[in-house]
């Protein structure tokens, strides 16, 4: 079967490899596509879609994150739709149901956030492009988790939400443990669901962190309310002023994007020298 070129069109979308025209219901997939030089296969993003920047001008918006506009999705015709996790699995049924081809990615780790990225790679045509990228990702992620064996390890805690408290998940465990930190959570971090990692005020007292980081998905941290907490004034980072927001997208969004420049807003707030801030 003669692999059609980009731009030229299949009667039947269903046999088109590689995908020509692509929806991407989270962040990850999108970020992925664009470094390998991909965009033009982009056909719908979601809402939460920043990064690059340019994104947001240059492809339509066709859902959240636990919702989307399906008809305005099958009006672009995809030959391929990605979405992630269970949270979207009543959506991914909806198009299946509508004869939408659709992949669904899963990835909790890091391991497997690289393992997207080839895989991502090598269903656009692309997989040696994908290879490198996750080869250079990798080796920067062993090279800075080489530099911190040497330093202090500060205890961290992290919170995905304030109510309830659920502390991080998988991927941000191991950053944080590639940074130079200790997450006071990490038997809790390899749960996939977020009621399995909620947390009590008093498991967060009784870890006594020295630095709390917070990325709160949709709503901005507010640091002066997390040291307000009740008993938190006896927690080191409260003390001492090491309450830090990291922004969602660059933390919550399990691609590229947390391997660089999630990773960084950890190392920067684990510095010694780093005071109430956001990163």
């Amino acid at each position: 079967m003669a692999v059609p070129k980009l731009g030229e069109r299949r009667a039947n979308p269903m046999r088109c490899f590689p995908p020509e025209r692509i929806v991407c219901l989270t962040e990850e997939t999108v970020e992925t596509l664009y470094l390998l030089g991909q965009e033009a296969r982009v056909v719908g993003v979601s809402g939460y879609a920043v990064r690059p920047a340019r994104v947001r001008k240059e492809k339509p918006r066709v859902s959240a994150f636990t919702s989307a506009d399906i008809p305005k999705i099958l009006a672009l015709d995809p030959d391929l739709v990605l979405t992630f996790s269970d949270l979207q699995a009543d959506i991914a049924a909806e198009l299946i149901r509508a004869g939408v081809t659709v992949m669904a990615y899963n990835q909790r780790d890091v391991a497997a956030i690289l393992a997207m990225i080839r895989h991502l790679g090598a269903t656009v045509g692309q997989e040696k492009q994908a290879d490198q990228l996750a080869n250079r990702l990798e080796q920067r992620l062993g090279q800075i988790a080489a530099a911190a064996k040497r330093k202090t390890r500060p205890r961290v805690y992290f919170e995905e939400w304030d109510d309830p408290m659920i502390s991080g998940i998988a991927w941000v465990s191991e950053l944080i443990e590639i940074a130079g930190g200790q997450d006071v959570f990490p038997e809790l971090a390899c749960e996939a669901g977020a009621t399995r990692r909620i947390v009590t005020s008093e498991q967060v007292i009784a870890a006594q962190p020295d630095v709390i980081l917070a990325s709160w998905c949709g709503k901005k941290v507010r640091p002066e309310k997390i040291a307000a907490r009740t008993g938190w004034q006896t927690i080191p980072a409260v003390r001492n002023g090491r309450i830090f927001e990291i922004k969602s997208p660059i933390i919550l969004q399990p691609g590229p994007a947390a391997l660089t420049d999630g990773l960084g807003a950890i190392l920067a707030s684990l510095s010694p020298n780093s005071l109430e801030t956001e990163p």
